[in-house]
């Protein structure tokens, strides 16, 4: 635990991940800042928790003013602000640039003139492309294959320049298929957990993208959120993988969650999506060196999502 004058700012606090990492950051005696232009993050998904420890600003990292304004005394920022989704990127690469690279840049030139101890930068395992070999090891050579992906291996290279040449400690989380509870199912751009479980639902088919026998190395948030704590609060810089040692079919899970749901229904197979990767799987030996432990199999974080999901 850490004491109650810790203060971090949470870009894209109110999205998925993000709303997870305030919950906890406040359970642990934070006070937190959100920075959100709700373009994709939603108000209801922290809505309880904002009060005396949790400020939401609406507002877009690619407003450097206003970064410099709010990392005044700022710890930590962990900056998970994006435009995700890397169909949406293929559709719109510049949008993608400006709020995904450019915001980054805002976000390291604020802290750095702001003195903040360490930037937390959500990366993505799609830095790696298609390479073949698995597991992906962080040393790997990136091999960007949409501009999503580019958008994240030019944040993390500005990150560790930050570091070597302004000294402002900084670390890349490679996060793989992140899912659980608060996911959206209904953008276009949804992922393939929330899609298919509300499909499920609805008594319609999940839609597979090519075979269904692409893999995926699929990591329940609170795993995801316990290593951005990690990150921040140990002696961590550079790029660690966050996966679950795993990986899964996607018809695998077309499958578990048809099980898990009680549904019979069987999957529409659709032709295969570009800028989509056929194997992925995290060596996340680096990030067990900072205590990285996932604790929720996919199962297990199913039922988690699935649960939340009815309430």
């Amino acid at each position: 635990m850490v004491n109650g004058s810790q203060r971090a700012v949470v870009t894209g606090g109110a999205g998925f991940i993000g709303s997870h990492l305030v919950e906890a950051l406040v359970s642990r005696g934070y006070q937190v800042t959100i920075i959100d232009d709700l373009s994709t993050g939603k108000k209801q998904n922290v809505g309880k928790l904002l009060g005396d420890k949790v400020d939401l600003i609406q507002a877009s990292v690619t407003d450097p003013s206003l970064l410099t304004k709010l990392f005044q005394n700022i710890d930590y920022v962990f900056h998970l602000a994006a435009l995700p989704s890397v169909p949406r990127s293929i559709e719109a690469p510049l949008a993608s640039h400006q709020v995904n690279i450019t915001g980054t840049l805002n976000v390291l030139v604020s802290a750095r003139d702001n003195g903040v101890s360490k930037v937390v930068y959500a990366s993505s395992s799609a830095v790696y492309g298609d390479t073949p070999l698995l597991p992906k090891r962080e040393d790997m050579t990136p091999n960007p294959q949409s501009p999503y992906a580019v958008t994240k291996v030019s944040g993390e290279y500005y990150c560790k320049v930050f570091q070597t040449v302004y000294g402002l400690d900084t670390v890349c989380l490679r996060y793989f298929n992140v899912y659980g509870p608060r996911q959206d199912p209904d953008s276009q751009y949804a992922a393939v957990i929330p899609r298919f479980i509300s499909r499920a639902l609805e008594g319609n088919p999940p839609i597979i993208f090519g075979d269904g026998e692409q893999t995926r190395d699929f990591t329940f948030v609170r795993d995801a959120v316990e290593a951005n704590i990690l990150a921040a609060e140990s002696d961590a810089t550079g790029v660690f993988n966050i996966g679950s040692r795993s990986r899964t079919t996607i018809n695998e899970l077309a499958k578990l969650i048809a099980r898990l749901l009680a549904t019979g229904v069987k999957p529409i197979y659709q032709e295969p999506r570009a800028g989509d990767i056929r194997h992925s799987l995290a060596d996340i030996s680096k990030a067990r060196q900072i205590g990285y432990n996932p604790k929720y199999s996919l199962e297990e974080g199913l039922k988690e999502t699935i649960r939340e999901w009815h309430q």
